[in-house]
């Protein structure tokens, strides 16, 4: 009876791919059996890797021809009519990674339970009398594991059951009141517990941190997508400016071709006309000059000419004026092309980065030091007000008694202050020095600046930061906040710019260089050099030329 049971043990029948009952049947050369299909979907899956068999990893060259088993297909058909059904789950076979029961003889099943005191792992077949018996009723049971030896203390004999925090290693019973007395001891259960409690505190915090880095990415993504419709938007704009400056130039042309053909045919029609007028008279005289032949004694008489030609320049002052408006078109996108490679250049997406923040570079502390950083600023006659007058290649301003018959612009300070600002763009680390005479303001200030109204002068707003120079000492200003600075009261100014790091600080310059004010914050936008010149008593102000 037990032969016949033995003989019909689902195990033995089973595919071990699919733990199911073979269906059609096929034998690979080493003699193992699988459902067709799971065999070649296996060998499929693995189509780089050589044929091998589930089982005994043995490999085959070239892949084997798979053929039904015809006698075991028959088997299995008979063996169907007698109800044999598939082995249920917990008897599939032990694999590389499982723990195997230590009583299966032969191919061993994957274990579902260990005991602590039999030093044992078992099948769900062999761990029966555990669960039945009274005799194994006080016998430890655990989750399967391979090394259950290392769960016996090896100088006691006993199971581990104890862990000692103050060593950080697991002990028996005897070990807790023996060399580890006074310890402070817990059971195991207890310390995985509380180890488990742990790693679910930092498993939150990981998926806290999970959570807020896909945040971070979220919002780099967007800044991505805002990156790119700003650039595209921009580049659009820059075409249709550029194509609306190219179509200006074309119709100039146009226009300038038009005139010189138009007064080409008036000149041509002219001389054409004063040409048929001299021919006559040509001819005319021809005819004279034959009937005088006879009259040698006739007086000869002179006939000068009325015709004055002027010199051959023709439209050579047209070509010179043109030249000229090439020369100065040259000059302008010249002079504003820096600002705009400043301005692409300056675009920068700040993103902060995990751990500490870059240290910046340390500020000068010598006037030679600061000279490494110097650079010519020229004042824009585009935003100069109209009681000022620019001079030495526009680096000095002055206060005038009448106003300058300056072109309108939109970037001119129209209001109250007068005022004017840097053709120059300032991101990076600058250094300039400004020599003033009367009650000046040497400031600096973005360019979307207002231009008329209250809230134009240096210092009255948050775009612009100014240190006002009075006869005996200064006030630095900012968003109509005012502090009041001590130091020597020299005509000098020095002004220290690192845009990046935030730093902008104002120096007196005479033979050492004094501190004034210092100021700290976040440049959000390219920067421009800029002076006030003091509305009722005037004065004048100059970027130095630094060597």
């Amino acid at each position: 009876m037990a032969q016949q049971e033995n003989q019909l043990d689902p195990v033995k029948f089973s595919c071990s791919i699919c733990l199911d009952l073979l269906k059609d049947p096929v034998t690979i050369p080493c003699g193992h059996s699988y459902c067709l299909k799971c065999i070649k979907d296996f060998w499929d899956e693995g189509e780089k890797k050589l044929p091998s068999c589930p089982q005994c990893r043995r490999t085959f060259i070239p892949k084997p021809e798979l053929l039904k088993n015809t006698m075991l297909a028959d088997l299995m058909e008979e063996l169907k009519k007698t109800g044999l059904q598939a082995a249920p789950a917990d008897h599939c076979y032990a694999g590389p990674e499982d723990v195997a029961c230590d009583v299966c003889s032969g191919r061993k099943l994957k274990a579902v339970k260990s005991c602590l005191v039999c030093l044992a792992s078992y099948c769900q077949k062999h761990l029966q009398p555990h669960r039945d018996s009274s005799t194994f009723k006080k016998h430890q049971l655990v989750d399967p594991c391979k090394n259950l030896q290392d769960n016996i203390c090896p100088r006691h004999g006993e199971v581990m059951k104890m862990f000692c925090r103050t060593d950080q290693k697991c002990i028996c019973y005897l070990c807790s009141v023996d060399e580890h007395k006074g310890h402070n001891t817990v059971s195991v259960a207890a310390e995985r517990t509380e180890r488990q409690r742990e790693m679910e505190v930092r498993r939150q915090q990981i998926q806290q941190q999970i959570q807020d880095r896909e945040k971070d990415v979220k919002l780099l993504q967007q800044e991505v997508e805002a990156i790119d419709q700003s650039a595209d938007k921009t580049v659009e704009d820059s075409e249709e400016m550029f194509t609306e400056l190219i179509s200006l130039l074309q119709k100039r042309s146009s226009e300038v071709k038009q005139q010189i053909r138009s007064q080409q045919e008036t000149e041509v029609r002219r001389v054409r006309e004063l040409e048929e007028k001299l021919q006559q008279e040509i001819t005319d005289l021809k005819r004279r000059d034959a009937e005088m032949k006879q009259l040698r004694d006739t007086k000869d008489h002179s006939h000068s000419s009325s015709i004055s030609i002027r010199p051959l320049r023709y439209f050579q002052d047209v070509a010179a004026a043109v030249s000229e408006v090439r020369d100065r078109l040259q000059d302008i996108l010249r002079d504003t092309w820096t600002n705009v490679s400043l301005a692409v250049a300056d675009v920068d997406v700040l993103l902060s980065q995990p751990g500490p923040e870059p240290e910046p570079e340390p500020e000068p502390t010598s006037r030679a030091g600061f000279l490494k950083y110097s650079c010519e600023i020229t004042l824009d006659p585009n935003t100069v007000n109209t009681d000022l007058l620019l001079s030495e290649q526009n680096r000095k301003v002055t206060r005038m008694n009448q106003r300058h018959s300056y072109s309108d612009h939109p970037d001119r300070f129209t209001g109250y202050y007068l005022q004017v600002l840097s053709r120059e763009s300032l991101t990076g680390r600058h250094y300039w020095e400004v020599e003033t005479a009367g009650l000046n303001d040497v400031a600096v200030s973005y360019k979307n600046i207002s231009r008329s109204g209250g809230e134009t002068a240096f210092g009255f707003n948050d775009k612009s930061w100014s240190l006002y120079c009075s006869s005996d000492s200064y006030v630095f200003m900012y968003n109509r906040i005012q502090t009041s600075v001590s130091g020597p009261r020299i005509s000098r100014i020095g002004v220290y710019l690192d845009h990046r790091a935030g730093v902008l600080s104002f120096y007196s310059v005479s033979g050492t260089m004094t501190l004034l004010h210092r100021v700290q914050t976040s440049f959000i936008r390219p920067l421009h050099a800029g002076v006030r010149i003091n509305e009722f008593f005037g004065g004048s102000a100059e970027f130095c030329k630094l060597k």
